[in-house]
């Protein structure tokens, strides 16, 4: 894995500009896109943003994002496997709306920069440094976005690229930033969520806003809140072994009964074993220090 250990002590840049880019522009785009989300877009300032799903009718999630609100536009980042998807979906909700929808992803690079030494990377090359989680800051033609404190990206004109990696120091691959992020326990649309999961089952609340009022999926997600009606929830879990395992393979209670279905995982040089993310029926995340077992491999919650 290449970068794995600058990721994990100093940091790292892994180029994931297969995922989509979407601006919104026009009066309505800000009002569109509330009414659109899980979180509460509206009265976002130039510089802010929010994470946010965005869902069906039934209240299945259809897409996650990262909502950035710019002055002129919004900027919208998704997963790869979401680019096409939440463009038709949004296009589909814009009727009366002065809104228009542009995909930039074509002409555009996302870099993401992380590690505990990432902002001091980010730093010396004069970029600014958001201070707070789904901040922007413009570093000249690029957009310097602060995830958390050992996360970041960059998003910038495809031609400036080449010349921005060249001082970005290590390059990691793809390998190496999934595992790391398995390691911290962060899910990814079209590994650990997809349309077949209610917002509630993912434990990612902080896409959500309970009192925003109404938007698309809204009705269910109120009714899970108010009858807690979900069976299973999204959770780490660390596996004694030196091999991954295909997704949904059965996780075990001591009892040998079905606690769980297990999604994306690899192994992890750091903890020496299998990392990865699975949904669990709730009576067993209640019981975090119970055995559990994949394949005859023991396991446990993380």
């Amino acid at each position: 894995m290449k970068g794995y250990e600058a990721l994990r002590s100093a940091s790292a840049w892994v180029d994931l500009s297969a995922r989509g880019r979407i601006r919104a522009t026009g009066e309505d785009r800000a009002r569109l896109l509330h009414a659109m989300s899980t979180n509460h877009i509206q009265e976002l300032p130039p510089g802010q943003g929010r994470y946010a799903f965005f869902l069906s009718a039934q209240g299945r999630i259809q897409a996650d994002a990262i909502l950035l609100c710019r002055v002129g536009d919004f900027l919208i980042l998704t997963e790869p496997e979401t680019r096409r998807k939440l463009y038709e979906h949004l296009e589909r909700y814009i009727i009366a709306d002065d809104v228009t929808l542009v995909d930039v992803t074509d002409q555009t690079a996302e870099l993401a920069v992380e590690g505990p030494q990432s902002a001091g990377t980010l730093r010396a090359l004069g970029a600014p440094i958001p201070e707070n989680d789904f901040e922007a800051a413009e570093w000249g033609p690029r957009l310097v976005i602060r995830f958390d404190d050992e996360r970041y990206r960059v998003v910038t004109p495809l031609a400036d690229r080449a010349d921005l990696t060249a001082r970005l120091g290590d390059e990691a691959d793809y390998e190496a930033w999934n595992v790391t992020r398995l390691e911290r326990g962060l899910p990814r649309y079209g590994d650990d969520i997809t349309d077949r999961h209610l917002v509630q089952e993912t434990r990612q609340l902080h896409a959500v806003h309970f009192s925003k009022g109404c938007y698309l999926g809204q009705e269910i997600v109120e009714r899970v809140r108010s009858r807690g009606q979900v069976h299973k929830g999204l959770a780490p879990i660390e596996i004694e072994s030196l091999t991954p395992f295909p997704p949904g393979a059965e996780i075990l209670n001591e009892a040998g009964t079905k606690a769980g279905e297990l999604m994306s995982n690899a192994y992890s040089p750091a903890f020496g074993r299998v990392v990865g993310l699975a949904y669990f029926r709730l009576e067993q995340l209640a019981r975090p220090e119970a055995p559990l077992v994949v394949a005859g491999h023991p396991a446990r919650l993380r």
